[in-house]
């Protein structure tokens, strides 16, 4: 397993339940020396252990009951694959899992590079967006998960006004980007709509929370991680959600080599925005488009508005990862906007969009 961001691993000595599991599956134990941790939610922790095992610990915190339902959904999808193995959707193999320590014990693939760090570097090449296709189109073919509650995300709620709680923990730049969704009508509608129109499509197996660090490649294939949402929903999310993330990618670079390119102390003007985010976006349309022909290819059964559902879901996704971003920042930069106005055109309009996104291939008969 490989995030972005390797981190400092918190001491083994606070979490003694982690050498505990890796001695009753009989993987010796992690020491500290050497001991990585990696970027997310939860605390995890990656190395070689005593018998020279390559593991990869992720104690999955917050709520003990929302943990719980988290854990459950990560060993329902490991249980399917084993009694129906696919070739196109492989996991980091499960070594083993304790329920009341809330530990998920994998196969370390030290030398897998993740999706987002290849995107960053220019090495996310079409032939692993195929695969990526392909490996979802197999998730979506798979037998029901035990997961049917609906997914929270649009949180349509919060868009009428969120609770006194995340107004106090919220900064500035996340408070005045709410406050542009809930103000904008036509898109509070569009999401209202996308939720609504879930209830009436045909539901399959989805990942739920895909990114392009969902995806680890190494010499022996493509791998999908993190199945902690996994549950019965739109397959326009999973889809959505991968083309989102290019847009997202896209939308990072307008910021980038700025000065290098129009010379020291450019300001980025609204109309260069556009002129480098549409560059940006042409771009990254190869990627999403050989993502779509790998799922279509692999026989996932594809519905007639797949493709403007999908669209409406890259829109919402953009908007997600902007609303994270705004938590990070003291303002809205114009680049963020211009990026909130890209999602709002793939939510409102998702019809026009298909194509600009790479997911107007013809559909299977």
């Amino acid at each position: 397993m490989l995030r972005k961001e390797k981190l400092e691993a918190s001491p083994l000595g606070a979490a003694p339940e982690v050498n505990a599991l890796l001695d009753r599956l009989g993987l010796g134990a992690l020491d500290g020396d050497g001991v990585s941790a990696f970027a997310g939610r939860n605390n995890n922790w990656a190395g070689r252990t005593s018998t020279g095992a390559r593991v990869f610990v992720k104690r999955l915190d917050g709520d003990r009951e929302e943990s719980l339902i988290r854990f459950r959904r990560a060993l329902d999808l490991q249980a399917i694959l084993r009694a129906r193995p696919s070739a196109d959707l492989r996991c980091p193999p499960l070594l083993g899992a304790d329920q009341e320590a809330r530990l998920l014990v994998f196969e370390w693939l030290e030398h897998a590079r993740a999706g987002n760090v290849m995107a960053t570097e220019g090495e996310f090449e079409a032939p692993t967006a195929y695969q990526a296709g392909r490996a979802v189109g197999a998730l979506h073919q798979l037998p029901g998960a035990a997961d049917t509650t609906p997914h929270p995300l649009p949180p349509v709620w919060a868009l009428r006004a969120i609770p006194l709680t995340m107004f106090s923990a919220a900064r500035i730049a996340e408070l005045r980007y709410w406050a542009l969704l809930q103000q904008d009508r036509p898109l509070v509608g569009a999401l209202e709509s996308l939720r609504e129109s879930e209830s009436r499509v045909s539901h399959r197996p989805c990942h739920g929370d895909l990114r392009l660090d969902q995806f680890l490649l190494d010499e022996a294939g493509l791998y999908v991680l993190d199945w902690e949402e996994f549950r019965m929903a739109d397959p326009a999310r999973d889809v959505g959600a991968f083309a989102g993330e290019w847009l997202h990618h896209a939308i990072r670079k307008v910021n980038a080599d700025v000065d290098k390119v129009y010379g020291p102390g450019t300001r980025l003007s609204h109309e260069l925005i556009v002129e480098r985010g549409g560059a940006e976006i042409a771009g990254v349309r190869p990627l999403i488009a050989e993502f779509w022909r790998g799922y279509l290819d692999s026989g996932a059964p594809a519905d007639a508005d797949l493709a403007e559902r999908s669209t409406s879901y890259a829109g919402w996704h953009l908007l997600d990862r902007l609303l994270a971003t705004a938590g990070t920042q003291t303002r809205l930069r114009a680049v963020d906007l211009a990026a909130a106005g890209v999602g709002r055109t793939a939510l409102l309009n998702p019809g026009h969009f298909t194509e600009t996104l790479g997911l107007a291939a013809p559909l299977p008969a």
